[in-house]
């Protein structure tokens, strides 16, 4: 199967000459977490720019200044089994599709789960992780989840309770789905009209951390049992992986908690895990 199959095709793009309010502006509007930057003059790529790039400066505004430059990219007649190496060997969410210089799509290992799931291949999920599990206690408070979350450099957390077992998931939109911010002065600091369409708070959530981060919002006294989901998705750790793919792309999640036969939490693995094994 060739990328050209899995790939979206003409992405959501920033353009240069551009700013990072812009960027924000579609980062929230079209509920995405990174855009390929592209020359406004010809189309072609320049760069890539996520809501991490901006969060890591968050007082630059120019975005030629925020943006990488230097991001891997692939062929659109290339395998997929390329691009999964590529996405896993760089640790991308997102793979920008080039021919003679020029943006035509764009891929995500969400966009490969399927090739896993048909490969089936017959390995377990013990045999692939390769992330970090951090877990999270459940009387933490939101101030330390958030924390977390940014020095363990992940999105969702294991949730545990005061016998170590597994109670809940907790993801970093969860945190900012809680998040006390005038909606007003959002929409100014973003440049957003009253009259725009499809101004969404999913879609203010996704770059929520920016206004955390340079304390503009505050977050209410709960712990992490308060918000977390309970009884999380899981998979044994001797599930295949063809399954755990199955399972995040019918629930469309990034993760699922790795759980042994006593029902204790092992490991968490992320769909980047999954996709290795397309590299083997």
């Amino acid at each position: 199967m060739k990328v050209k199959e899995v790939m979206t095709e003409n992405p959501i793009v920033a353009e240069l000459p551009g700013t990072r309010t812009e960027v924000l502006k579609k980062l929230v509007k079209n509920n995405v977490t990174g855009l390929p930057v592209v020359k406004s003059e010809d189309g072609t790529l320049a760069g890539f720019v996520t809501r991490q790039d901006i969060f890591a400066m968050p007082d630059e505004e120019q975005l030629a200044l925020v943006m990488r430059r230097d991001v891997p990219t692939i062929s659109q007649n290339a395998s997929v089994k390329d691009a999964a190496r590529v996405l896993v060997e760089h640790g991308l969410s997102h793979l920008p599709v080039v021919e003679k210089s020029k943006l035509v799509g764009l891929v995500t290992p969400t966009d490969l789960l399927i090739v896993v799931e048909k490969d089936n291949p017959q390995i377990t999920v013990e045999e692939i992780v390769r992330s970090p599990c951090i877990p999270v206690y459940q009387s933490a408070p939101l101030q330390v989840a958030l924390a977390t979350f940014r020095a363990a450099k992940v999105y969702a957390l294991p949730v545990l309770d005061d016998e170590a077992k597994l109670v809940g998931i907790i993801t970093d939109r969860d945190i900012f789905n809680q998040t006390v911010v005038d909606s007003t002065v959002v929409m100014s600091d973003l440049g957003i009209s009253d009259d725009e369409d499809n101004w969404t708070w999913e879609g203010l959530r996704n770059v929520m951390k920016l206004w955390y981060e340079v304390s503009r919002v505050d977050l209410p006294k709960l712990t992490v049992k308060d918000i977390m989901v309970r009884n999380p998705t899981t998979v044994f750790r001797k599930t295949l992986v063809g399954d755990a793919a199955r399972i995040m792309r019918k629930n469309d999640f990034g993760q699922l908690p790795v759980r042994d036969s006593k029902d204790n939490l092992v490991a968490m693995i992320y769909d980047i895990d999954v996709l290795s094994t397309l590299t083997k």
